[in-house]
């Protein structure tokens, strides 16, 4: 439909969603790092492992903001970052804005949540930082 002449419908991104090891271990360390709060937390089914099910981080009510959700991913492999040939490449990262242009205190705070500090920084107002299951996000001002 390339030249479709109708009016597009109006879309809002509200979400994203993350594949993860263990649901709950990842909607802790989102909700501690962003200050959000869990909203949504369903238990794993009988027979899957512990880290099964699915969760939601949202922004306070009234906030705005992206909600997160994290659902299991049964053959999760840890993505390097920068990509390498052969390795489980990152298919998606979060970029969040320091608002105060504190950046040190940023990674301090992100550090002191369970992240690390990726290898590889390529720029001097940003920093990659990896989720303690690996997925790699930024914060930037």
């Amino acid at each position: 439909m390339a030249d479709d002449a109708r009016t597009p419908p109006v879309l809002r991104a509200t979400s994203v969603t993350i594949g993860v090891p263990d649901v709950r271990a990842a909607a802790a360390f989102w909700s501690r790092l962003l200050g959000h709060r869990v909203t949504a937390d369903e238990p794993p089914a009988p027979h899957d492992p512990p880290g099964a099910g699915w969760a939601q981080v949202a922004p306070p009510p009234g906030a705005s903001g992206l909600t997160i959700n994290l659902e299991h991913e049964v053959r999760y492999r840890v993505p390097v970052w920068p990509a390498r040939d052969g390795e489980q490449v990152a298919t998606q990262h979060l970029d969040l804005h320091v608002p105060d242009g504190d950046l040190d205190a940023a990674v301090a705070w992100a550090l002191a949540c369970g992240a690390r500090l990726a290898d590889h920084q390529p720029q001097a107002d940003v920093r990659v930082l990896l989720a303690p299951d690996g997925h790699p996000f930024c914060l930037f001002v």
